[in-house]
C-alpha cells in the first residue's frame, strides 16, 4: 500500500509539474493591459498673426545734402542731412581719382542728420582729387521701420537721386561730389569744392 502510495504522490506531483510547465501563462509574464482608448487629438488653433502696423510710405523726392571738412592730421569728416526715414542706414565712400583707392563707413541718420569719418590714411590724405558718395543701400539691408516706409524693393523712393540697384534688389538713392584736398586752391573748370586744412 505504501507502494501505491508513493506512486499516486509521484504521479500527482509530475502532473503538477506538467500542468504548470505546459500552460501559456506561466506567472513570469506581464498582466495584460487594459486596452487603450484612442486619445482624442486636440487642436490647438495659433493666434493669428497681428497684422503690420499702418506705416505712411515716404512720399517725397529723396534729398541728401552733405559736406566734409579736413582735419588738422589732414583726415576728411563728412557730415549732412537728409529727409529719409530715421533710422536709414547710410553708407559713405571717399575715393581717390588719381589711385582709385577707397575708405568706406556705414553710418546712421539720426533726427536727419549724419556724419562719418575720420576718412584717410593715418599720414593724411595726399593732395588731390577726391570723390565723396551717401548711398542709400538696399531696402534688404535697411531696418524694419525703414523698409515699412520706403517699401520692400524701395519701392516708395522718388526723385533724381534714385536709381535701380546694379544686383537687381530694388531701388537705392546716391548723391556724389567732387573734392579737392590741398594747401592751395587749384583752376579748374570743374564744379569741384577745395578743401583745405582749418
Amino acid at each position: 500500500m505504501k507502494l501505491w502510495y508513493r506512486g499516486c504522490s509521484l504521479g500527482l506531483l509530475l502532473l503538477l509539474l506538467l500542468a504548470g510547465c505546459g500552460g501559456a501563462d506561466n506567472g513570469d509574464a506581464a498582466p495584460e493591459a487594459p486596452a487603450e482608448e484612442p486619445e482624442a487629438e486636440v487642436v490647438v488653433e495659433a493666434p493669428a498673426p497681428e497684422p503690420e502696423p499702418e506705416v505712411a510710405p515716404f512720399d517725397e523726392p529723396v534729398a541728401i545734402e552733405f559736406a566734409a571738412s579736413l582735419r588738422t592730421d589732414r583726415r576728411l569728416m563728412v557730415e549732412g542731412e537728409s529727409n529719409l526715414p530715421e533710422g536709414a542706414r547710410l553708407q559713405i565712400v571717399v575715393e581717390r581719382e588719381l589711385s582709385g583707392v577707397r575708405w568706406q563707413q556705414r553710418t546712421t541718420l539720426q533726427e536727419g542728420r549724419f556724419h562719418a569719418g575720420p576718412f584717410g590714411p593715418g599720414s593724411g590724405l595726399p593732395d588731390g582729387g577726391y570723390t565723396i558718395t551717401v548711398n542709400l543701400p538696399e531696402a534688404s539691408v535697411q531696418p524694419l521701420e525703414v523698409r515699412r516706409k520706403i517699401g520692400q524693393q524701395g519701392e516708395h523712393l522718388s526723385g533724381p537721386l534714385v536709381s535701380t540697384s546694379r544686383h537687381g534688389l530694388g531701388q537705392v538713392a546716391s548723391v556724389s561730389r567732387r573734392f579737392l584736398v590741398g594747401s592751395e586752391p587749384r583752376r579748374t573748370d570743374d564744379r569741384v569744392e577745395v578743401l583745405g586744412v582749418e
